[in-house]
């Protein structure tokens, strides 16, 4: 007889599964257990089950029978050997096992798994056949976990959407529209209501320089690669992107800098002038800082850091505070980059919020490179972090995405996180009201995800700079942490369609709600956890 493939051996029988529990109990590898139906095992699945197989050495899921499910017609949509065969495919599941009970209580008093993993909405669920699962394992000395994919989908809204024939992507828009009121007419009011905001800026200016390339070749003289440059362009980077947004986008942006005394940086003076983006600066030495990338067509294949530590002397330091002191009267609202090359070092970057703080009703911020300080930005309004920047922030790779958002927040006194998570899109978080006192991160914070809305992706440069000044004007015009999250991705979404930091524009923006609005999308399914995504 053939040997069984990886995924046939881990779908076990129950006497294959008990024999195995034995073994993990008797040499001391603690079990996890999910149980559910996993219909179509979906971006928050995944999450999910990543997150559940860290908690213990050996993850068991647990499925319902096809005979037990109870999801309406025509479900289950997969039979139970094929969603047991898909679970068994994913690295993180080690055991699956199809469970002919109406509940997983059986099993879980057979096998008496070390830890329990269930959903986030269970943790105030009153449910009778859910309370009994809890009791038998913590009978036998387990833990139930309440946990989060993060990432949130619904099997069933998914199935539903293909019942309707409607594209699980547009399903998650039409749920936005229908449950929170992002509707292009409201959200459209949002964005005329960016006109004539005041906003400061604080950040290093960059120049960001692509260096057009003919294809590679390898050099004659040693086996390493020899790129020749056919032509260049050079955009506005760092905060000056971020205040140039906000001028395209309607508002009256001062970009707060340090530049040196040369002919580059009077150029760089006009040409944001003529923007609309007023420009204040501390002096400092050499060059403007330049990032370059060599590009062969749209593949960038090399970068070159030409930049060097900012260091503000005592009198540059004043200066940035008078700046702050001065223009935090005038603004409504302001944002502090650190792009990480000193310009804003964790000690001025306290300084400059005990000024702002008091004085503008939205303080927002983000951060780029390891060097720069996301611990440092206390009482924020919104901060707008990668998921990776976000877990070196406070040193937590395993916690749910929800438990590190919260323990970011509590320490920095943060009020919203948008946290971007590339082609998963991105989750808008705040605080319940009364999150202080409540107990649990599961009570403290709420996210609303928001998908991708890229499909695919000429250059990611930007997108985050984009995003922070669509969604601080968002806060700023009244708008709310989920709308600010929309608005954001509909900005990344037409940065990351161009080459090059360009501006995105109020008409952008406008023009993307309505493309949405209508269904004038292109719509194409992901691979792998991307899910689907749509281009504006």
């Amino acid at each position: 007889m053939a040997p069984l493939n990886a995924r046939e051996t881990k779908v076990l029988s129950r006497a294959e599964l008990l024999q195995r529990r034995d073994t993990a109990r008797a040499q001391g590898r603690t079990v996890v257990q999910c149980h559910g139906c996993f219909d179509i095992v979906h971006p928050g699945h995944v999450r999910h089950l990543q997150h559940a197989a860290k908690q213990g050495d050996i993850l068991l899921v647990s499925i319902t029978a096809d005979a037990l499910m109870n999801k309406g017609e025509g479900r289950p949509l997969f039979p139970q050997e094929l969603r047991a065969e898909n679970l068994a495919a994913l690295d993180c599941v080690d055991w699956v096992y199809v469970n002919p009970d109406a509940t997983a209580e059986t099993l879980l008093n057979e096998l008496r798994p070390d830890v329990y993993i269930k959903g986030r909405e269970y943790e105030s669920n009153d449910d009778p056949r859910f309370r009994a699962e809890r009791e038998a394992v913590e009978r036998h000395g387990g833990r139930v976990i309440f946990s989060s994919g993060d990432v949130v989908f619904s099997s069933t809204a998914l199935i539903s959407a293909m019942e309707r024939r409607e594209n699980p992507f547009q399903a998650r828009l039409r749920q936005l529209t229908e449950s929170r009121g992002m509707g292009a007419g409201r959200l459209e009011g949002v964005v005329e209501g960016f006109a004539g905001r005041r906003v400061c800026v604080f950040g290093e200016t960059i120049i960001d320089t692509y260096v057009m390339c003919d294809r590679p070749d390898v050099a004659g003289e040693a086996p390493v690669m020899s790129l020749r440059p056919l032509e260049q362009a050079s955009y506005d980077g760092g905060a000056a992107i971020i205040a140039r947004h906000l001028a395209a986008m309607g508002a009256h942006p001062t970009l707060v800098t340090a530049l040196p005394n040369s002919t580059q940086s009077q150029a760089f003076r006009e040409r944001l002038e003529r923007e609309g983006v007023e420009v204040r600066a501390i002096e400092c030495d050499g060059a403007m800082l330049e990032k370059q990338r060599f590009l062969v067509g749209t593949q960038k294949v090399m970068k070159l850091d030409l930049v060097r530590p900012l260091s503000p002397d005592t009198q540059g330091r004043s200066d940035l505070l008078a700046f702050a002191a001065e223009l935090g009267a005038q603004c409504e609202g302001a944002i502090l980059a650190d792009f990480g090359n000193g310009l804003l070092s964790p000690r001025l970057l306290g300084e400059l919020q005990g000024v702002l703080r008091p004085k503008v009703r939205v303080l927002a911020g983000d951060v780029s490179g390891r060097r720069s300080g996301l611990m440092a930005m206390h009482r924020m309004d919104l901060l707008c972090p990668t998921e990776a920047e976000l877990r070196d922030a406070v040193h937590d790779y395993s916690d749910s995405l929800n438990a590190v958002v919260w323990k970011h927040m509590s320490l920095t006194k943060t009020r919203n996180v948008i946290v971007t998570m590339g082609a998963d899109g991105l989750i808008a978080f705040d605080r319940y009201p009364g999150a202080d006192r409540l107990e649990g991160w599961q009570q403290r914070v709420r996210g609303e995800h928001i998908p991708a809305m890229t499909l695919h992706a000429v250059d990611a440069l930007g997108c985050g700079d984009s995003l922070l000044a669509a969604a601080t004007l968002t806060l700023i015009a009244g708008g709310t942490v989920a709308e600010a999250g929309y608005l954001g991705s509909i900005a990344a979404a037409h940065q990351a369609g161009r080459l090059g930091n360009t501006v995105v524009s109020h008409a952008d923006l406008r023009q993307g709600l309505r493309r949405l609005d209508a269904g004038k999308l292109a719509v194409a399914s992901g691979h792998g956890t991307h899910g689907q995504r749509m281009v504006i």
